[in-house]
């Protein structure tokens, strides 16, 4: 178990660095798109401040994920990361759809932002939201893929907004502004629907897409000493950490030795799966079983 709760504190611990980064970022960055007249920058500024209060909430709930089980939670608090996936999600659904309502009224009146301005805050952004996507990546759980998500978006952003910067330092064109401005939400949103369609799955108990559950069913049925199974189930508690179950039925003669060697056949199936809860029930052919009638295709 020790190995789990150093990942845990690590991912932790990575979400605190980002999220320091982000929020001291944000306020110069906000000053900066007002400052230089930038559609581009203050739409990224604004996104960057849902960032950074989604992974100020990602932090806490992390943390708070990080405890153990209690009497009301008895599969302990992993849950609450992916809770903090999906607020953060719809906080930037609703972000993205503010500046598109700001973008996009420009394209027909563009503004002359300064162009030199612009590519000073978008290397520093490039340096900061870098730095933020390097501690973050390499994440299991599902609020630090969110998490990652975000700062890589903000990197692609700035590097877009570097460009038109570029560009229109010699060419007069300022309908380049609010056209990155809109790209980059358009991107983000593409991808933060893509995450939030995950993370609801993981919510309704979904199998985890990594994982063949028929596969695993016909592997248990094709051990010599298993008659049948029923009921067997796995689902994720973050994305990171599952569970499984199953019942087992084996020859009403069965031995001891017999049942033990199921079970450990059942543990080397699953085996390659990142379990943190697993049941097996084992049952004999001339036992009855209240749930095989409910999950005989279980």
């Amino acid at each position: 178990m020790g190995h789990h709760h150093h990942h845990s504190h690590d991912t932790t611990g990575n979400i605190k660095v980002a999220f320091f980064l982000n929020f001291f970022f944000t306020i110069i960055e906000l000053i900066g798109g007002i400052l230089t007249n930038s559609i581009a920058i203050i739409s990224d500024a604004l996104h960057d401040l849902g960032d950074s209060l989604s992974l100020g909430l990602a932090w806490f709930l992390q943390k708070f994920s990080n405890k153990d089980h209690s009497k009301d939670f008895s599969f302990g608090y992993k849950r609450f990361s992916l809770l903090a996936a999906l607020i953060n999600s719809v906080v930037l659904i609703v972000g993205s759809i503010f500046i598109l309502t700001e973008a996009i009224p420009r394209l027909w009146n563009p503004e002359t932002p300064n162009t030199w301005g612009m590519m000073g805050l978008a290397i520093l952004g490039i340096a900061v939201n870098g730095a933020a996507v390097f501690r973050l990546r390499g994440g299991e759980s599902m609020n630090q893929k969110v998490m990652s998500w975000h700062m890589l978006e903000d990197v692609l952003g700035w590097v877009a907004v570097f460009i038109v910067g570029l560009v229109m330092t010699f060419f007069d064109l300022p309908i380049l502004d609010p056209v990155a401005s809109i790209g980059i939400t358009l991107f983000i949103l593409y991808n933060v629907i893509v995450n939030l369609i995950k993370t609801m799955r993981l919510f309704l108990e979904a199998v985890p897409d990594s994982v063949d559950l028929e596969k695993i069913r016909r592997d248990i049925q094709q051990l010599p000493e298993v008659r049948s199974t029923h009921h067997t189930h796995l689902w994720s508690l973050d994305g990171e950490h599952h569970a499984f179950s199953t019942h087992a039925v084996v020859a009403s003669e069965a031995t001891k030795e017999e049942v033990c060697h199921v079970k450990e056949s059942i543990k080397s199936i699953v085996s390659p799966i990142h379990l943190d809860h697993m049941t097996i029930e084992i049952e004999y052919e001339d036992e009855f079983c209240s749930m095989a009638e409910e999950g005989a295709h279980g």
